[in-house]
């Protein structure tokens, strides 16, 4: 049975660094290590790469559509929702927190409400990346602010985490074994 995961974040040179964009950072490491490179899909509206029988998937319909991108590829792969892993921001969680969750709201971001909502459930497994948060700035302003060179160099050794992660969901290690093992690693 094929699974996929999906990392979170917008398109485009803007938005490459900034922390919205952690799915994004965290697959990218993922296919530099393992020497493998993203395929532009546009009947997915993504970028994808297939490792065997499994899907990495970077949907590049801006966060707020998502949900569009995942839904058209599992349609097209006939994907259940057990076999879906979603790699994201928090920004409840501190800085460079870990956090598997086997479902769940979603918990104000966008990205995962587009999914929740194209896919008519929330039993979709996650992988949520603290960032932190700044009251003094706007949540939005916040999530699409730029790490710095010190966050970005936490966000490499976190990379590596989330590929282990990656590897372990696609050798359909039990979630719950997961959750034990990486839940709350900084």
């Amino acid at each position: 049975m094929a699974r996929l995961v999906v990392g979170l974040g917008n398109p485009g040179k803007a938005y490459e660094k900034s922390k919205h964009n952690v799915g994004f950072i965290c697959l990218d490491k993922y296919v530099k290590q393992a020497k493998l490179k993203f395929k532009k899909e546009p009947k997915f509206q993504s970028e994808i790469i297939m490792v065997g029988k499994n899907i990495l998937l970077k949907p590049k319909t801006f966060m707020n559509l998502s949900g569009n991108a995942v839904r058209s590829i599992v349609e097209y792969y006939n994907i259940e929702a057990q076999n879906i892993m979603i790699i994201s921001d928090d920004l409840d969680l501190s800085f460079s927190k870990i956090r598997l969750r086997e479902k769940g709201s979603a918990g104000g971001h966008n990205g995962l409400k587009s999914i929740i909502e194209n896919l008519g459930t929330n039993s979709i497994k996650r992988c949520k990346i603290g960032i932190g948060r700044d009251e003094d700035t706007s949540a939005k302003d916040y999530v699409l602010s730029s790490f710095s060179k010190t966050e970005l160099k936490i966000m490499d050794d976190i990379s590596i985490t989330i590929s282990n992660v990656i590897d372990d969901f696609f050798n359909e290690t039990s979630f719950q074994e997961m959750m034990n093992k990486y839940n709350g690693i900084e």
